[in-house]
Formats: C-alpha cells, sequence, structure tokens
C-alpha cells in the first residue's frame, strides 16, 4: 500500500512503518513507487508547471520523475532544496553529445558559473514545446530572439568576454533579419542556419560552419546560384589553395548584411574591395570613375560593374570581364559608343608607375615641376618687393606730414 505524501511529509518514520507493516503481512520488499505529478504539485506550483501537460514531454507522458530521475525514490519529504538536475542525455543522447563539443559546454566546464547557454536556457524547462511549434523558443522566426537574451545583453556580453559585441541589433536591421521579423519569411536564414543548433563553435574553428573556409558553403545552403559563380572566381581558386581570400562576409559582413540594390551599398563596397586590393583602389580614387562615386553618385563604374561581382576571373581569364577582348563589351553597358580606341582608358592609371602609365607619370612630373616653378617665381618676387614696398610706405607717410609713421 503506498503512503500519502500527507502521511509522509507528516511523519517520516510513517514509511518505515509502513514497509515493516507490509513484510508482517507477507508483502514483497519492493522499492517505494515514485511520487506522482500530482504528489509533486502539493508543494511545487509554477505557471512553467502549468504548461507542462501541453509541453512535449507533457504530450509524451513523461512524469516529473522521468526527468528528476534521483527523486524516483524518495522516502523522506520535502526532499532536498537542490535536487541533481535532470540529465537530457538519457533520451536526447545526440543532441547532448554535439552540445558538448561547443563552445557553450566549454565555457561552462571551464567555469560552472557561466552565463552559457544550457538546454534549459534555450528549449526552457517545463513548458517545451516542439521546434515546429510557433510558440516555442526554438522555432525558426523566434530563435533571435531567444539567442539575444544572452547575445544582445551588454552586462552579459561584458561577462562573458563576447568579442563580436551586441549581434542581434545587428542582425535585427540586416536583409535576413527584417525578412524574419518584418515579413515573416521561414525561408530567412537565423543564428543557427549559419552557426548550427548544438556544436556551435567560434569562427577561428575550422569545424565552425562560418569558419572562413566554410562560409562560402554555408551561404550556398541558400545561394546556391550565387556560390557556382563564386567557385569560378579567382577567390574561390585561392581559398582552395589554402590562402587567404575574400569570402561572402568579408564583402558583405557576418551579421548586418544589407540589400546589394541600394545606393548606400553600391558605394561603401569599393571601401570593402579597397581592404584587401590597397593599390587598385588606390588608382581608382585617383581616377574619374573613383572621384565621382567620392561625389556620391552612383551611375559611375564600381569595382563589380567591371570586374564581376561572385564570380571575378583573372584578366588573362578569356572569359573575364577585363579580358582585352571583351573590354568593348564591358564598358559598353555604360558607354555605348565604346570602341577599340575608347577602352585604351586605364580607369587604375598610376602617376607612381612609369611602366604602366607613361604618359600620366610625366604629367604628373611635369604639373609638379610646375606647381613648385610657380611657387617659387611668387615667393621670390614677394620677398624682393616686401623691401620696396615698405620703403614706398615710408615715403607716402613722410609727403603726407606724418614722419613717425
Amino acid at each position: 500500500m503506498r503512503t500519502g505524501l500527507w502521511l509522509r511529509r507528516a511523519w517520516p518514520g510513517a514509511a518505515v512503518l509502513a514497509g515493516a507493516f507490509a513484510c508482517a503481512l507477507g508483502a514483497s520488499a519492493a522499492e517505494p513507487p515514485a511520487p506522482t505529478d500530482a504528489e509533486c504539485r502539493v508543494c511545487h506550483e509554477s505557471p512553467s508547471l502549468e504548461r507542462l501537460p501541453d509541453s512535449i514531454h507533457g504530450q509524451a507522458g513523461l512524469t516529473c520523475v522521468d526527468c528528476h530521475a534521483d527523486l524516483a525514490q524518495a522516502t523522506e519529504f520535502p526532499h532536498p532544496a537542490t535536487p541533481a538536475p535532470p540529465q537530457c542525455a538519457s533520451c536526447h543522447a545526440e543532441p547532448v553529445e554535439r552540445y558538448a563539443e561547443g563552445v557553450h559546454a566549454r565555457a561552462l566546464r571551464a567555469n560552472p558559473d557561466s552565463p552559457a547557454a544550457t538546454c534549459a536556457g534555450c528549449h526552457g524547462d517545463h513548458d517545451i514545446l516542439p521546434a515546429g511549434d510557433p510558440s516555442s523558443r526554438t522555432y525558426h522566426l523566434n530563435l533571435p530572439r531567444t539567442c539575444g537574451r544572452c547575445h544582445g545583453d551588454e552586462q552579459m556580453i561584458r561577462t562573458a568576454g563576447i568579442a563580436a559585441g551586441n549581434v542581434p541589433a545587428q542582425f535585427e536591421d540586416s536583409i535576413h533579419g527584417q525578412s524574419l521579423s518584418r515579413r515573416g519569411l521561414v525561408v530567412a536564414p537565423n543564428c543557427s542556419s549559419c552557426h548550427r543548433a548544438h556544436d556551435i563553435h567560434p569562427a577561428q574553428d575550422a569545424r565552425s560552419p562560418v569558419f572562413p573556409a566554410n562560409v562560402p558553403a554555408t551561404c550556398g545552403r541558400c545561394h546556391e546560384g550565387i556560390r557556382n559563380e563564386y567557385d569560378t572566381s579567382v577567390h574561390a581558386q585561392a581559398l582552395a589553395a589554402g590562402r587567404a581570400a575574400a569570402v561572402c562576409s568579408d564583402c558583405h559582413s557576418a551579421h548586418g548584411i544589407e540589400a546589394t540594390d541600394v545606393p548606400a551599398w553600391r558605394l561603401s563596397v569599393i571601401g570593402e574591395c579597397g581592404t584587401c586590393h590597397e593599390e587598385s583602389i588606390r588608382t581608382y580614387r585617383d581616377g574619374f570613375h573613383g572621384q565621382a562615386s567620392a561625389l556620391g553618385f552612383v551611375r559611375v563604374a564600381t569595382c563589380a560593374d567591371c570586374h564581376g561581382d561572385h564570380g571575378v576571373r583573372a584578366e588573362a581569364d578569356a572569359t573575364s570581364q577585363v579580358h582585352p577582348a571583351n573590354l568593348v563589351t564591358t564598358c559598353g553597358r555604360c558607354h555605348p559608343r565604346a570602341n577599340a580606341n575608347f577602352v585604351r582608358y586605364d580607369p587604375h592609371a598610376d602617376a607612381r608607375d612609369r611602366e604602366r602609365s607613361p604618359a600620366v607619370y610625366w604629367t604628373a612630373r611635369l604639373m609638379k615641376l610646375l606647381l613648385a616653378g610657380v611657387f617659387t617665381f611668387f615667393g621670390v618676387h614677394t620677398a624682393l618687393w616686401f623691401p620696396r614696398s615698405w620703403r614706398e610706405r615710408e615715403a607716402q607717410s613722410r609727403s603726407n606730414g606724418h614722419p613717425d609713421r
């Protein structure tokens, strides 16, 4: 016969007496039955417990002691104030195994008091819902808000030393974030689309989907056509050879991705190219196109207009937009009357490079010489004129009857 919870709470020795009475009657010395959910609720009431029947665990028929296994054989109540935490791995072995490899679990192993995310931190405790439920914390449209509880908390960012800063704020204003929050597009990527859900690794870890060499494949899961184009580029070839090269996040950023058809982005991306191609951006800025873009004009050629955007190829490649055989076509997109003579114009003429641009080189030298000569001439002229000017003013003063001036 099961000992009532009220009797066990009122008299802890009642369980012993009941066991002895059962033996005297010849009953088997079986372990006492586990507390039922109704018995647990005699002491434990909370909003999350009220939602337990509707949770994925409640719907599956799990009881309190299925998760709080150390209390299954409890005989004295109230039980210890800090029971052992639930072991999610008893049912969810694979996700827990992947989680153990990730940055959150490593942070907790290094410091048990770390605020790093746990299973309950992301999924909830008693009110866990399937990821496909629109009310779930891990529902596709809700996940950025779930991750943002930690990664958008400035105090948490400082405490945990999160180098990336307030990522949710950047993501919220991005084209991906706006697609999720304003348009409700479940095909738009969220945090786990790029970082995965459980085995999250730092961007410097080669296992991470956002490790530089892995970024094209990660973005390519959604942008397959662009990925195919990128794979033919000089950037992809350099990356495959193990060299540093531009990937999606270098040009578009990681979290604050903007639409590419807005004027501000078209002008700002020139600077992104310049972070790697310093000499090219310097000579571009000196030319007509660069000077016009610096004034804010977007109807002028930028890097991508001439070289392509994702499928950038070497000049020597016959399929490159800047291959000599293709220049008339490339320039002709903006200049319909372009011909072979027109494309002799060098948009990267370098006044410092005599071999590449001899006419520009010598013209620049001449202009510097002319400028120096003009300033020298007028400097000498001014220096020689000053004594005469002083004498003239003195003579004028005396003639006006002011000898003291």
